[in-house]
């Protein structure tokens, strides 16, 4: 019969014995690189707190290395980069980085599609862009991980703008799809690389910038660079979002897919506040810029253009119209809702 005292001195031994021969396996940290097309100091706003956030709760099991505008790939080349898996994921608008799919007209500043920053994400998460940017990315091996809104679309110039009169022959930076739909007024649209705006405002190679509202402005040092501000805008909200690599985010484990929606969305709220209060900020105190504006009954004229370029655009194709037919409709139903939600 085995004694107590045999039985635990047996049991001890195989246990170490156990330790021994399966050593516990380290599993080795996943590393992404990920690029923004934020320069330095606007990514300390629109992205960098959001990165810290999942570091540092995802500790040892994953990190994601940050890279600003242009500092891997150039900012036009940051899909295909990523859907080669040069890069791991990217923070841009669907419109700057050249994605090749039929939802690319509608990012970035889509002429009038919204009014205020909440808008953008009401029309993913409750009248169905989410889905259809979701199935439009998988076909080209990208994951779609969420949309949300930055900042409204202003003129920043060198020169007084009073009229539509004075937008003629302005060589302006601007967003692919807001210079096309622009130039009817007599806007030309001009593509810089992101580092260079400063430069060229001071060269003389431009004469304003339509790619911001007031916060950025001041936070990236275009405020130093023109004199004026036009208060009336294209649209109320840039649309961006975070894509992945599809094979790289397949690879991770649920938790951490998890960790990623989770501080995405973090950063779309952060930007909500920081934007939304920037813009009325910046527009009472700022000292660098004054404020112009186009009388509302000649602005309505651009307003009007903006409907017919959606007619145009939803012709291109089906899933164009699917998406143009949502925006009218959200449109429509803000408009019917009254104030605050639409005034006038």
């Amino acid at each position: 019969m085995t004694t107590r005292r045999k039985f635990l001195t047996t049991a001890g031994v195989g246990a170490v014995g156990a330790s021994l021969a399966a050593p516990a396996i380290a599993q080795s940290k996943i590393k992404w690189r990920m690029q923004t097309y934020a320069g330095a100091a606007l990514a300390e706003h629109v992205i960098t707190p959001a990165i810290n956030s999942f570091n540092k709760i995802a500790g040892d099991e994953m990190e994601i290395e940050l890279f600003f505008a242009d500092q891997l790939v150039p900012t036009g080349e940051l899909f295909r980069a990523m859907q080669k898996g040069t890069i791991d994921a990217v923070q841009s608008d669907d419109d700057s980085m050249a994605s090749p799919t039929e939802v690319t007209v509608f990012g970035g500043y889509f002429p009038f599609a919204s009014r205020y920053s909440l808008d953008v994400p009401v029309l993913f998460n409750q009248y169905g862009l989410n889905e259809i940017w979701d199935e439009e990315y998988s076909k080209v091996g990208v994951k779609h991980i969420s949309a949300g809104a930055w900042d409204p679309c202003h003129f920043a110039t060198k020169d007084p703008i009073t009229s539509l009169e004075d937008l003629k022959g302005k060589r302006v930076f601007t967003f692919p799809t807001a210079g096309r739909f622009l130039s009817q007024f007599g806007v030309i649209p001009v593509t810089l690389p992101w580092e260079d705006i400063e430069v060229a405002m001071q060269t003389g190679e431009l004469d304003g910038i339509a790619w911001s509202g007031i916060t950025e402005d001041y936070t990236v040092g275009w405020a130093d660079v023109t004199n004026y501000f036009l208060t009336n805008n294209i649209s109320g909200a840039w649309a961006g979002s975070f894509f992945a690599n599809m094979d790289r985010y397949n690879e991770l484990p649920e938790h951490l897919k998890e960790l990623l929606k989770v501080c995405m969305d973090q950063s779309h709220y952060y930007r909500q506040w920081w934007y939304w209060g920037g813009e009325a900020s910046l527009r009472v105190n700022g000292p660098k810029m004054e404020l112009t504006s186009i009388p509302d009954e000649e602005w309505k004229t651009v307003e009007d253009a903006a409907v017919k370029f959606w007619d145009e655009i939803a012709a291109e194709s089906e899933t164009k119209a699917k998406v143009v037919n949502i925006i009218k409709q959200y449109n429509a139903d803000m408009v019917k809702a009254g104030r605050p939600y639409r005034y006038g």
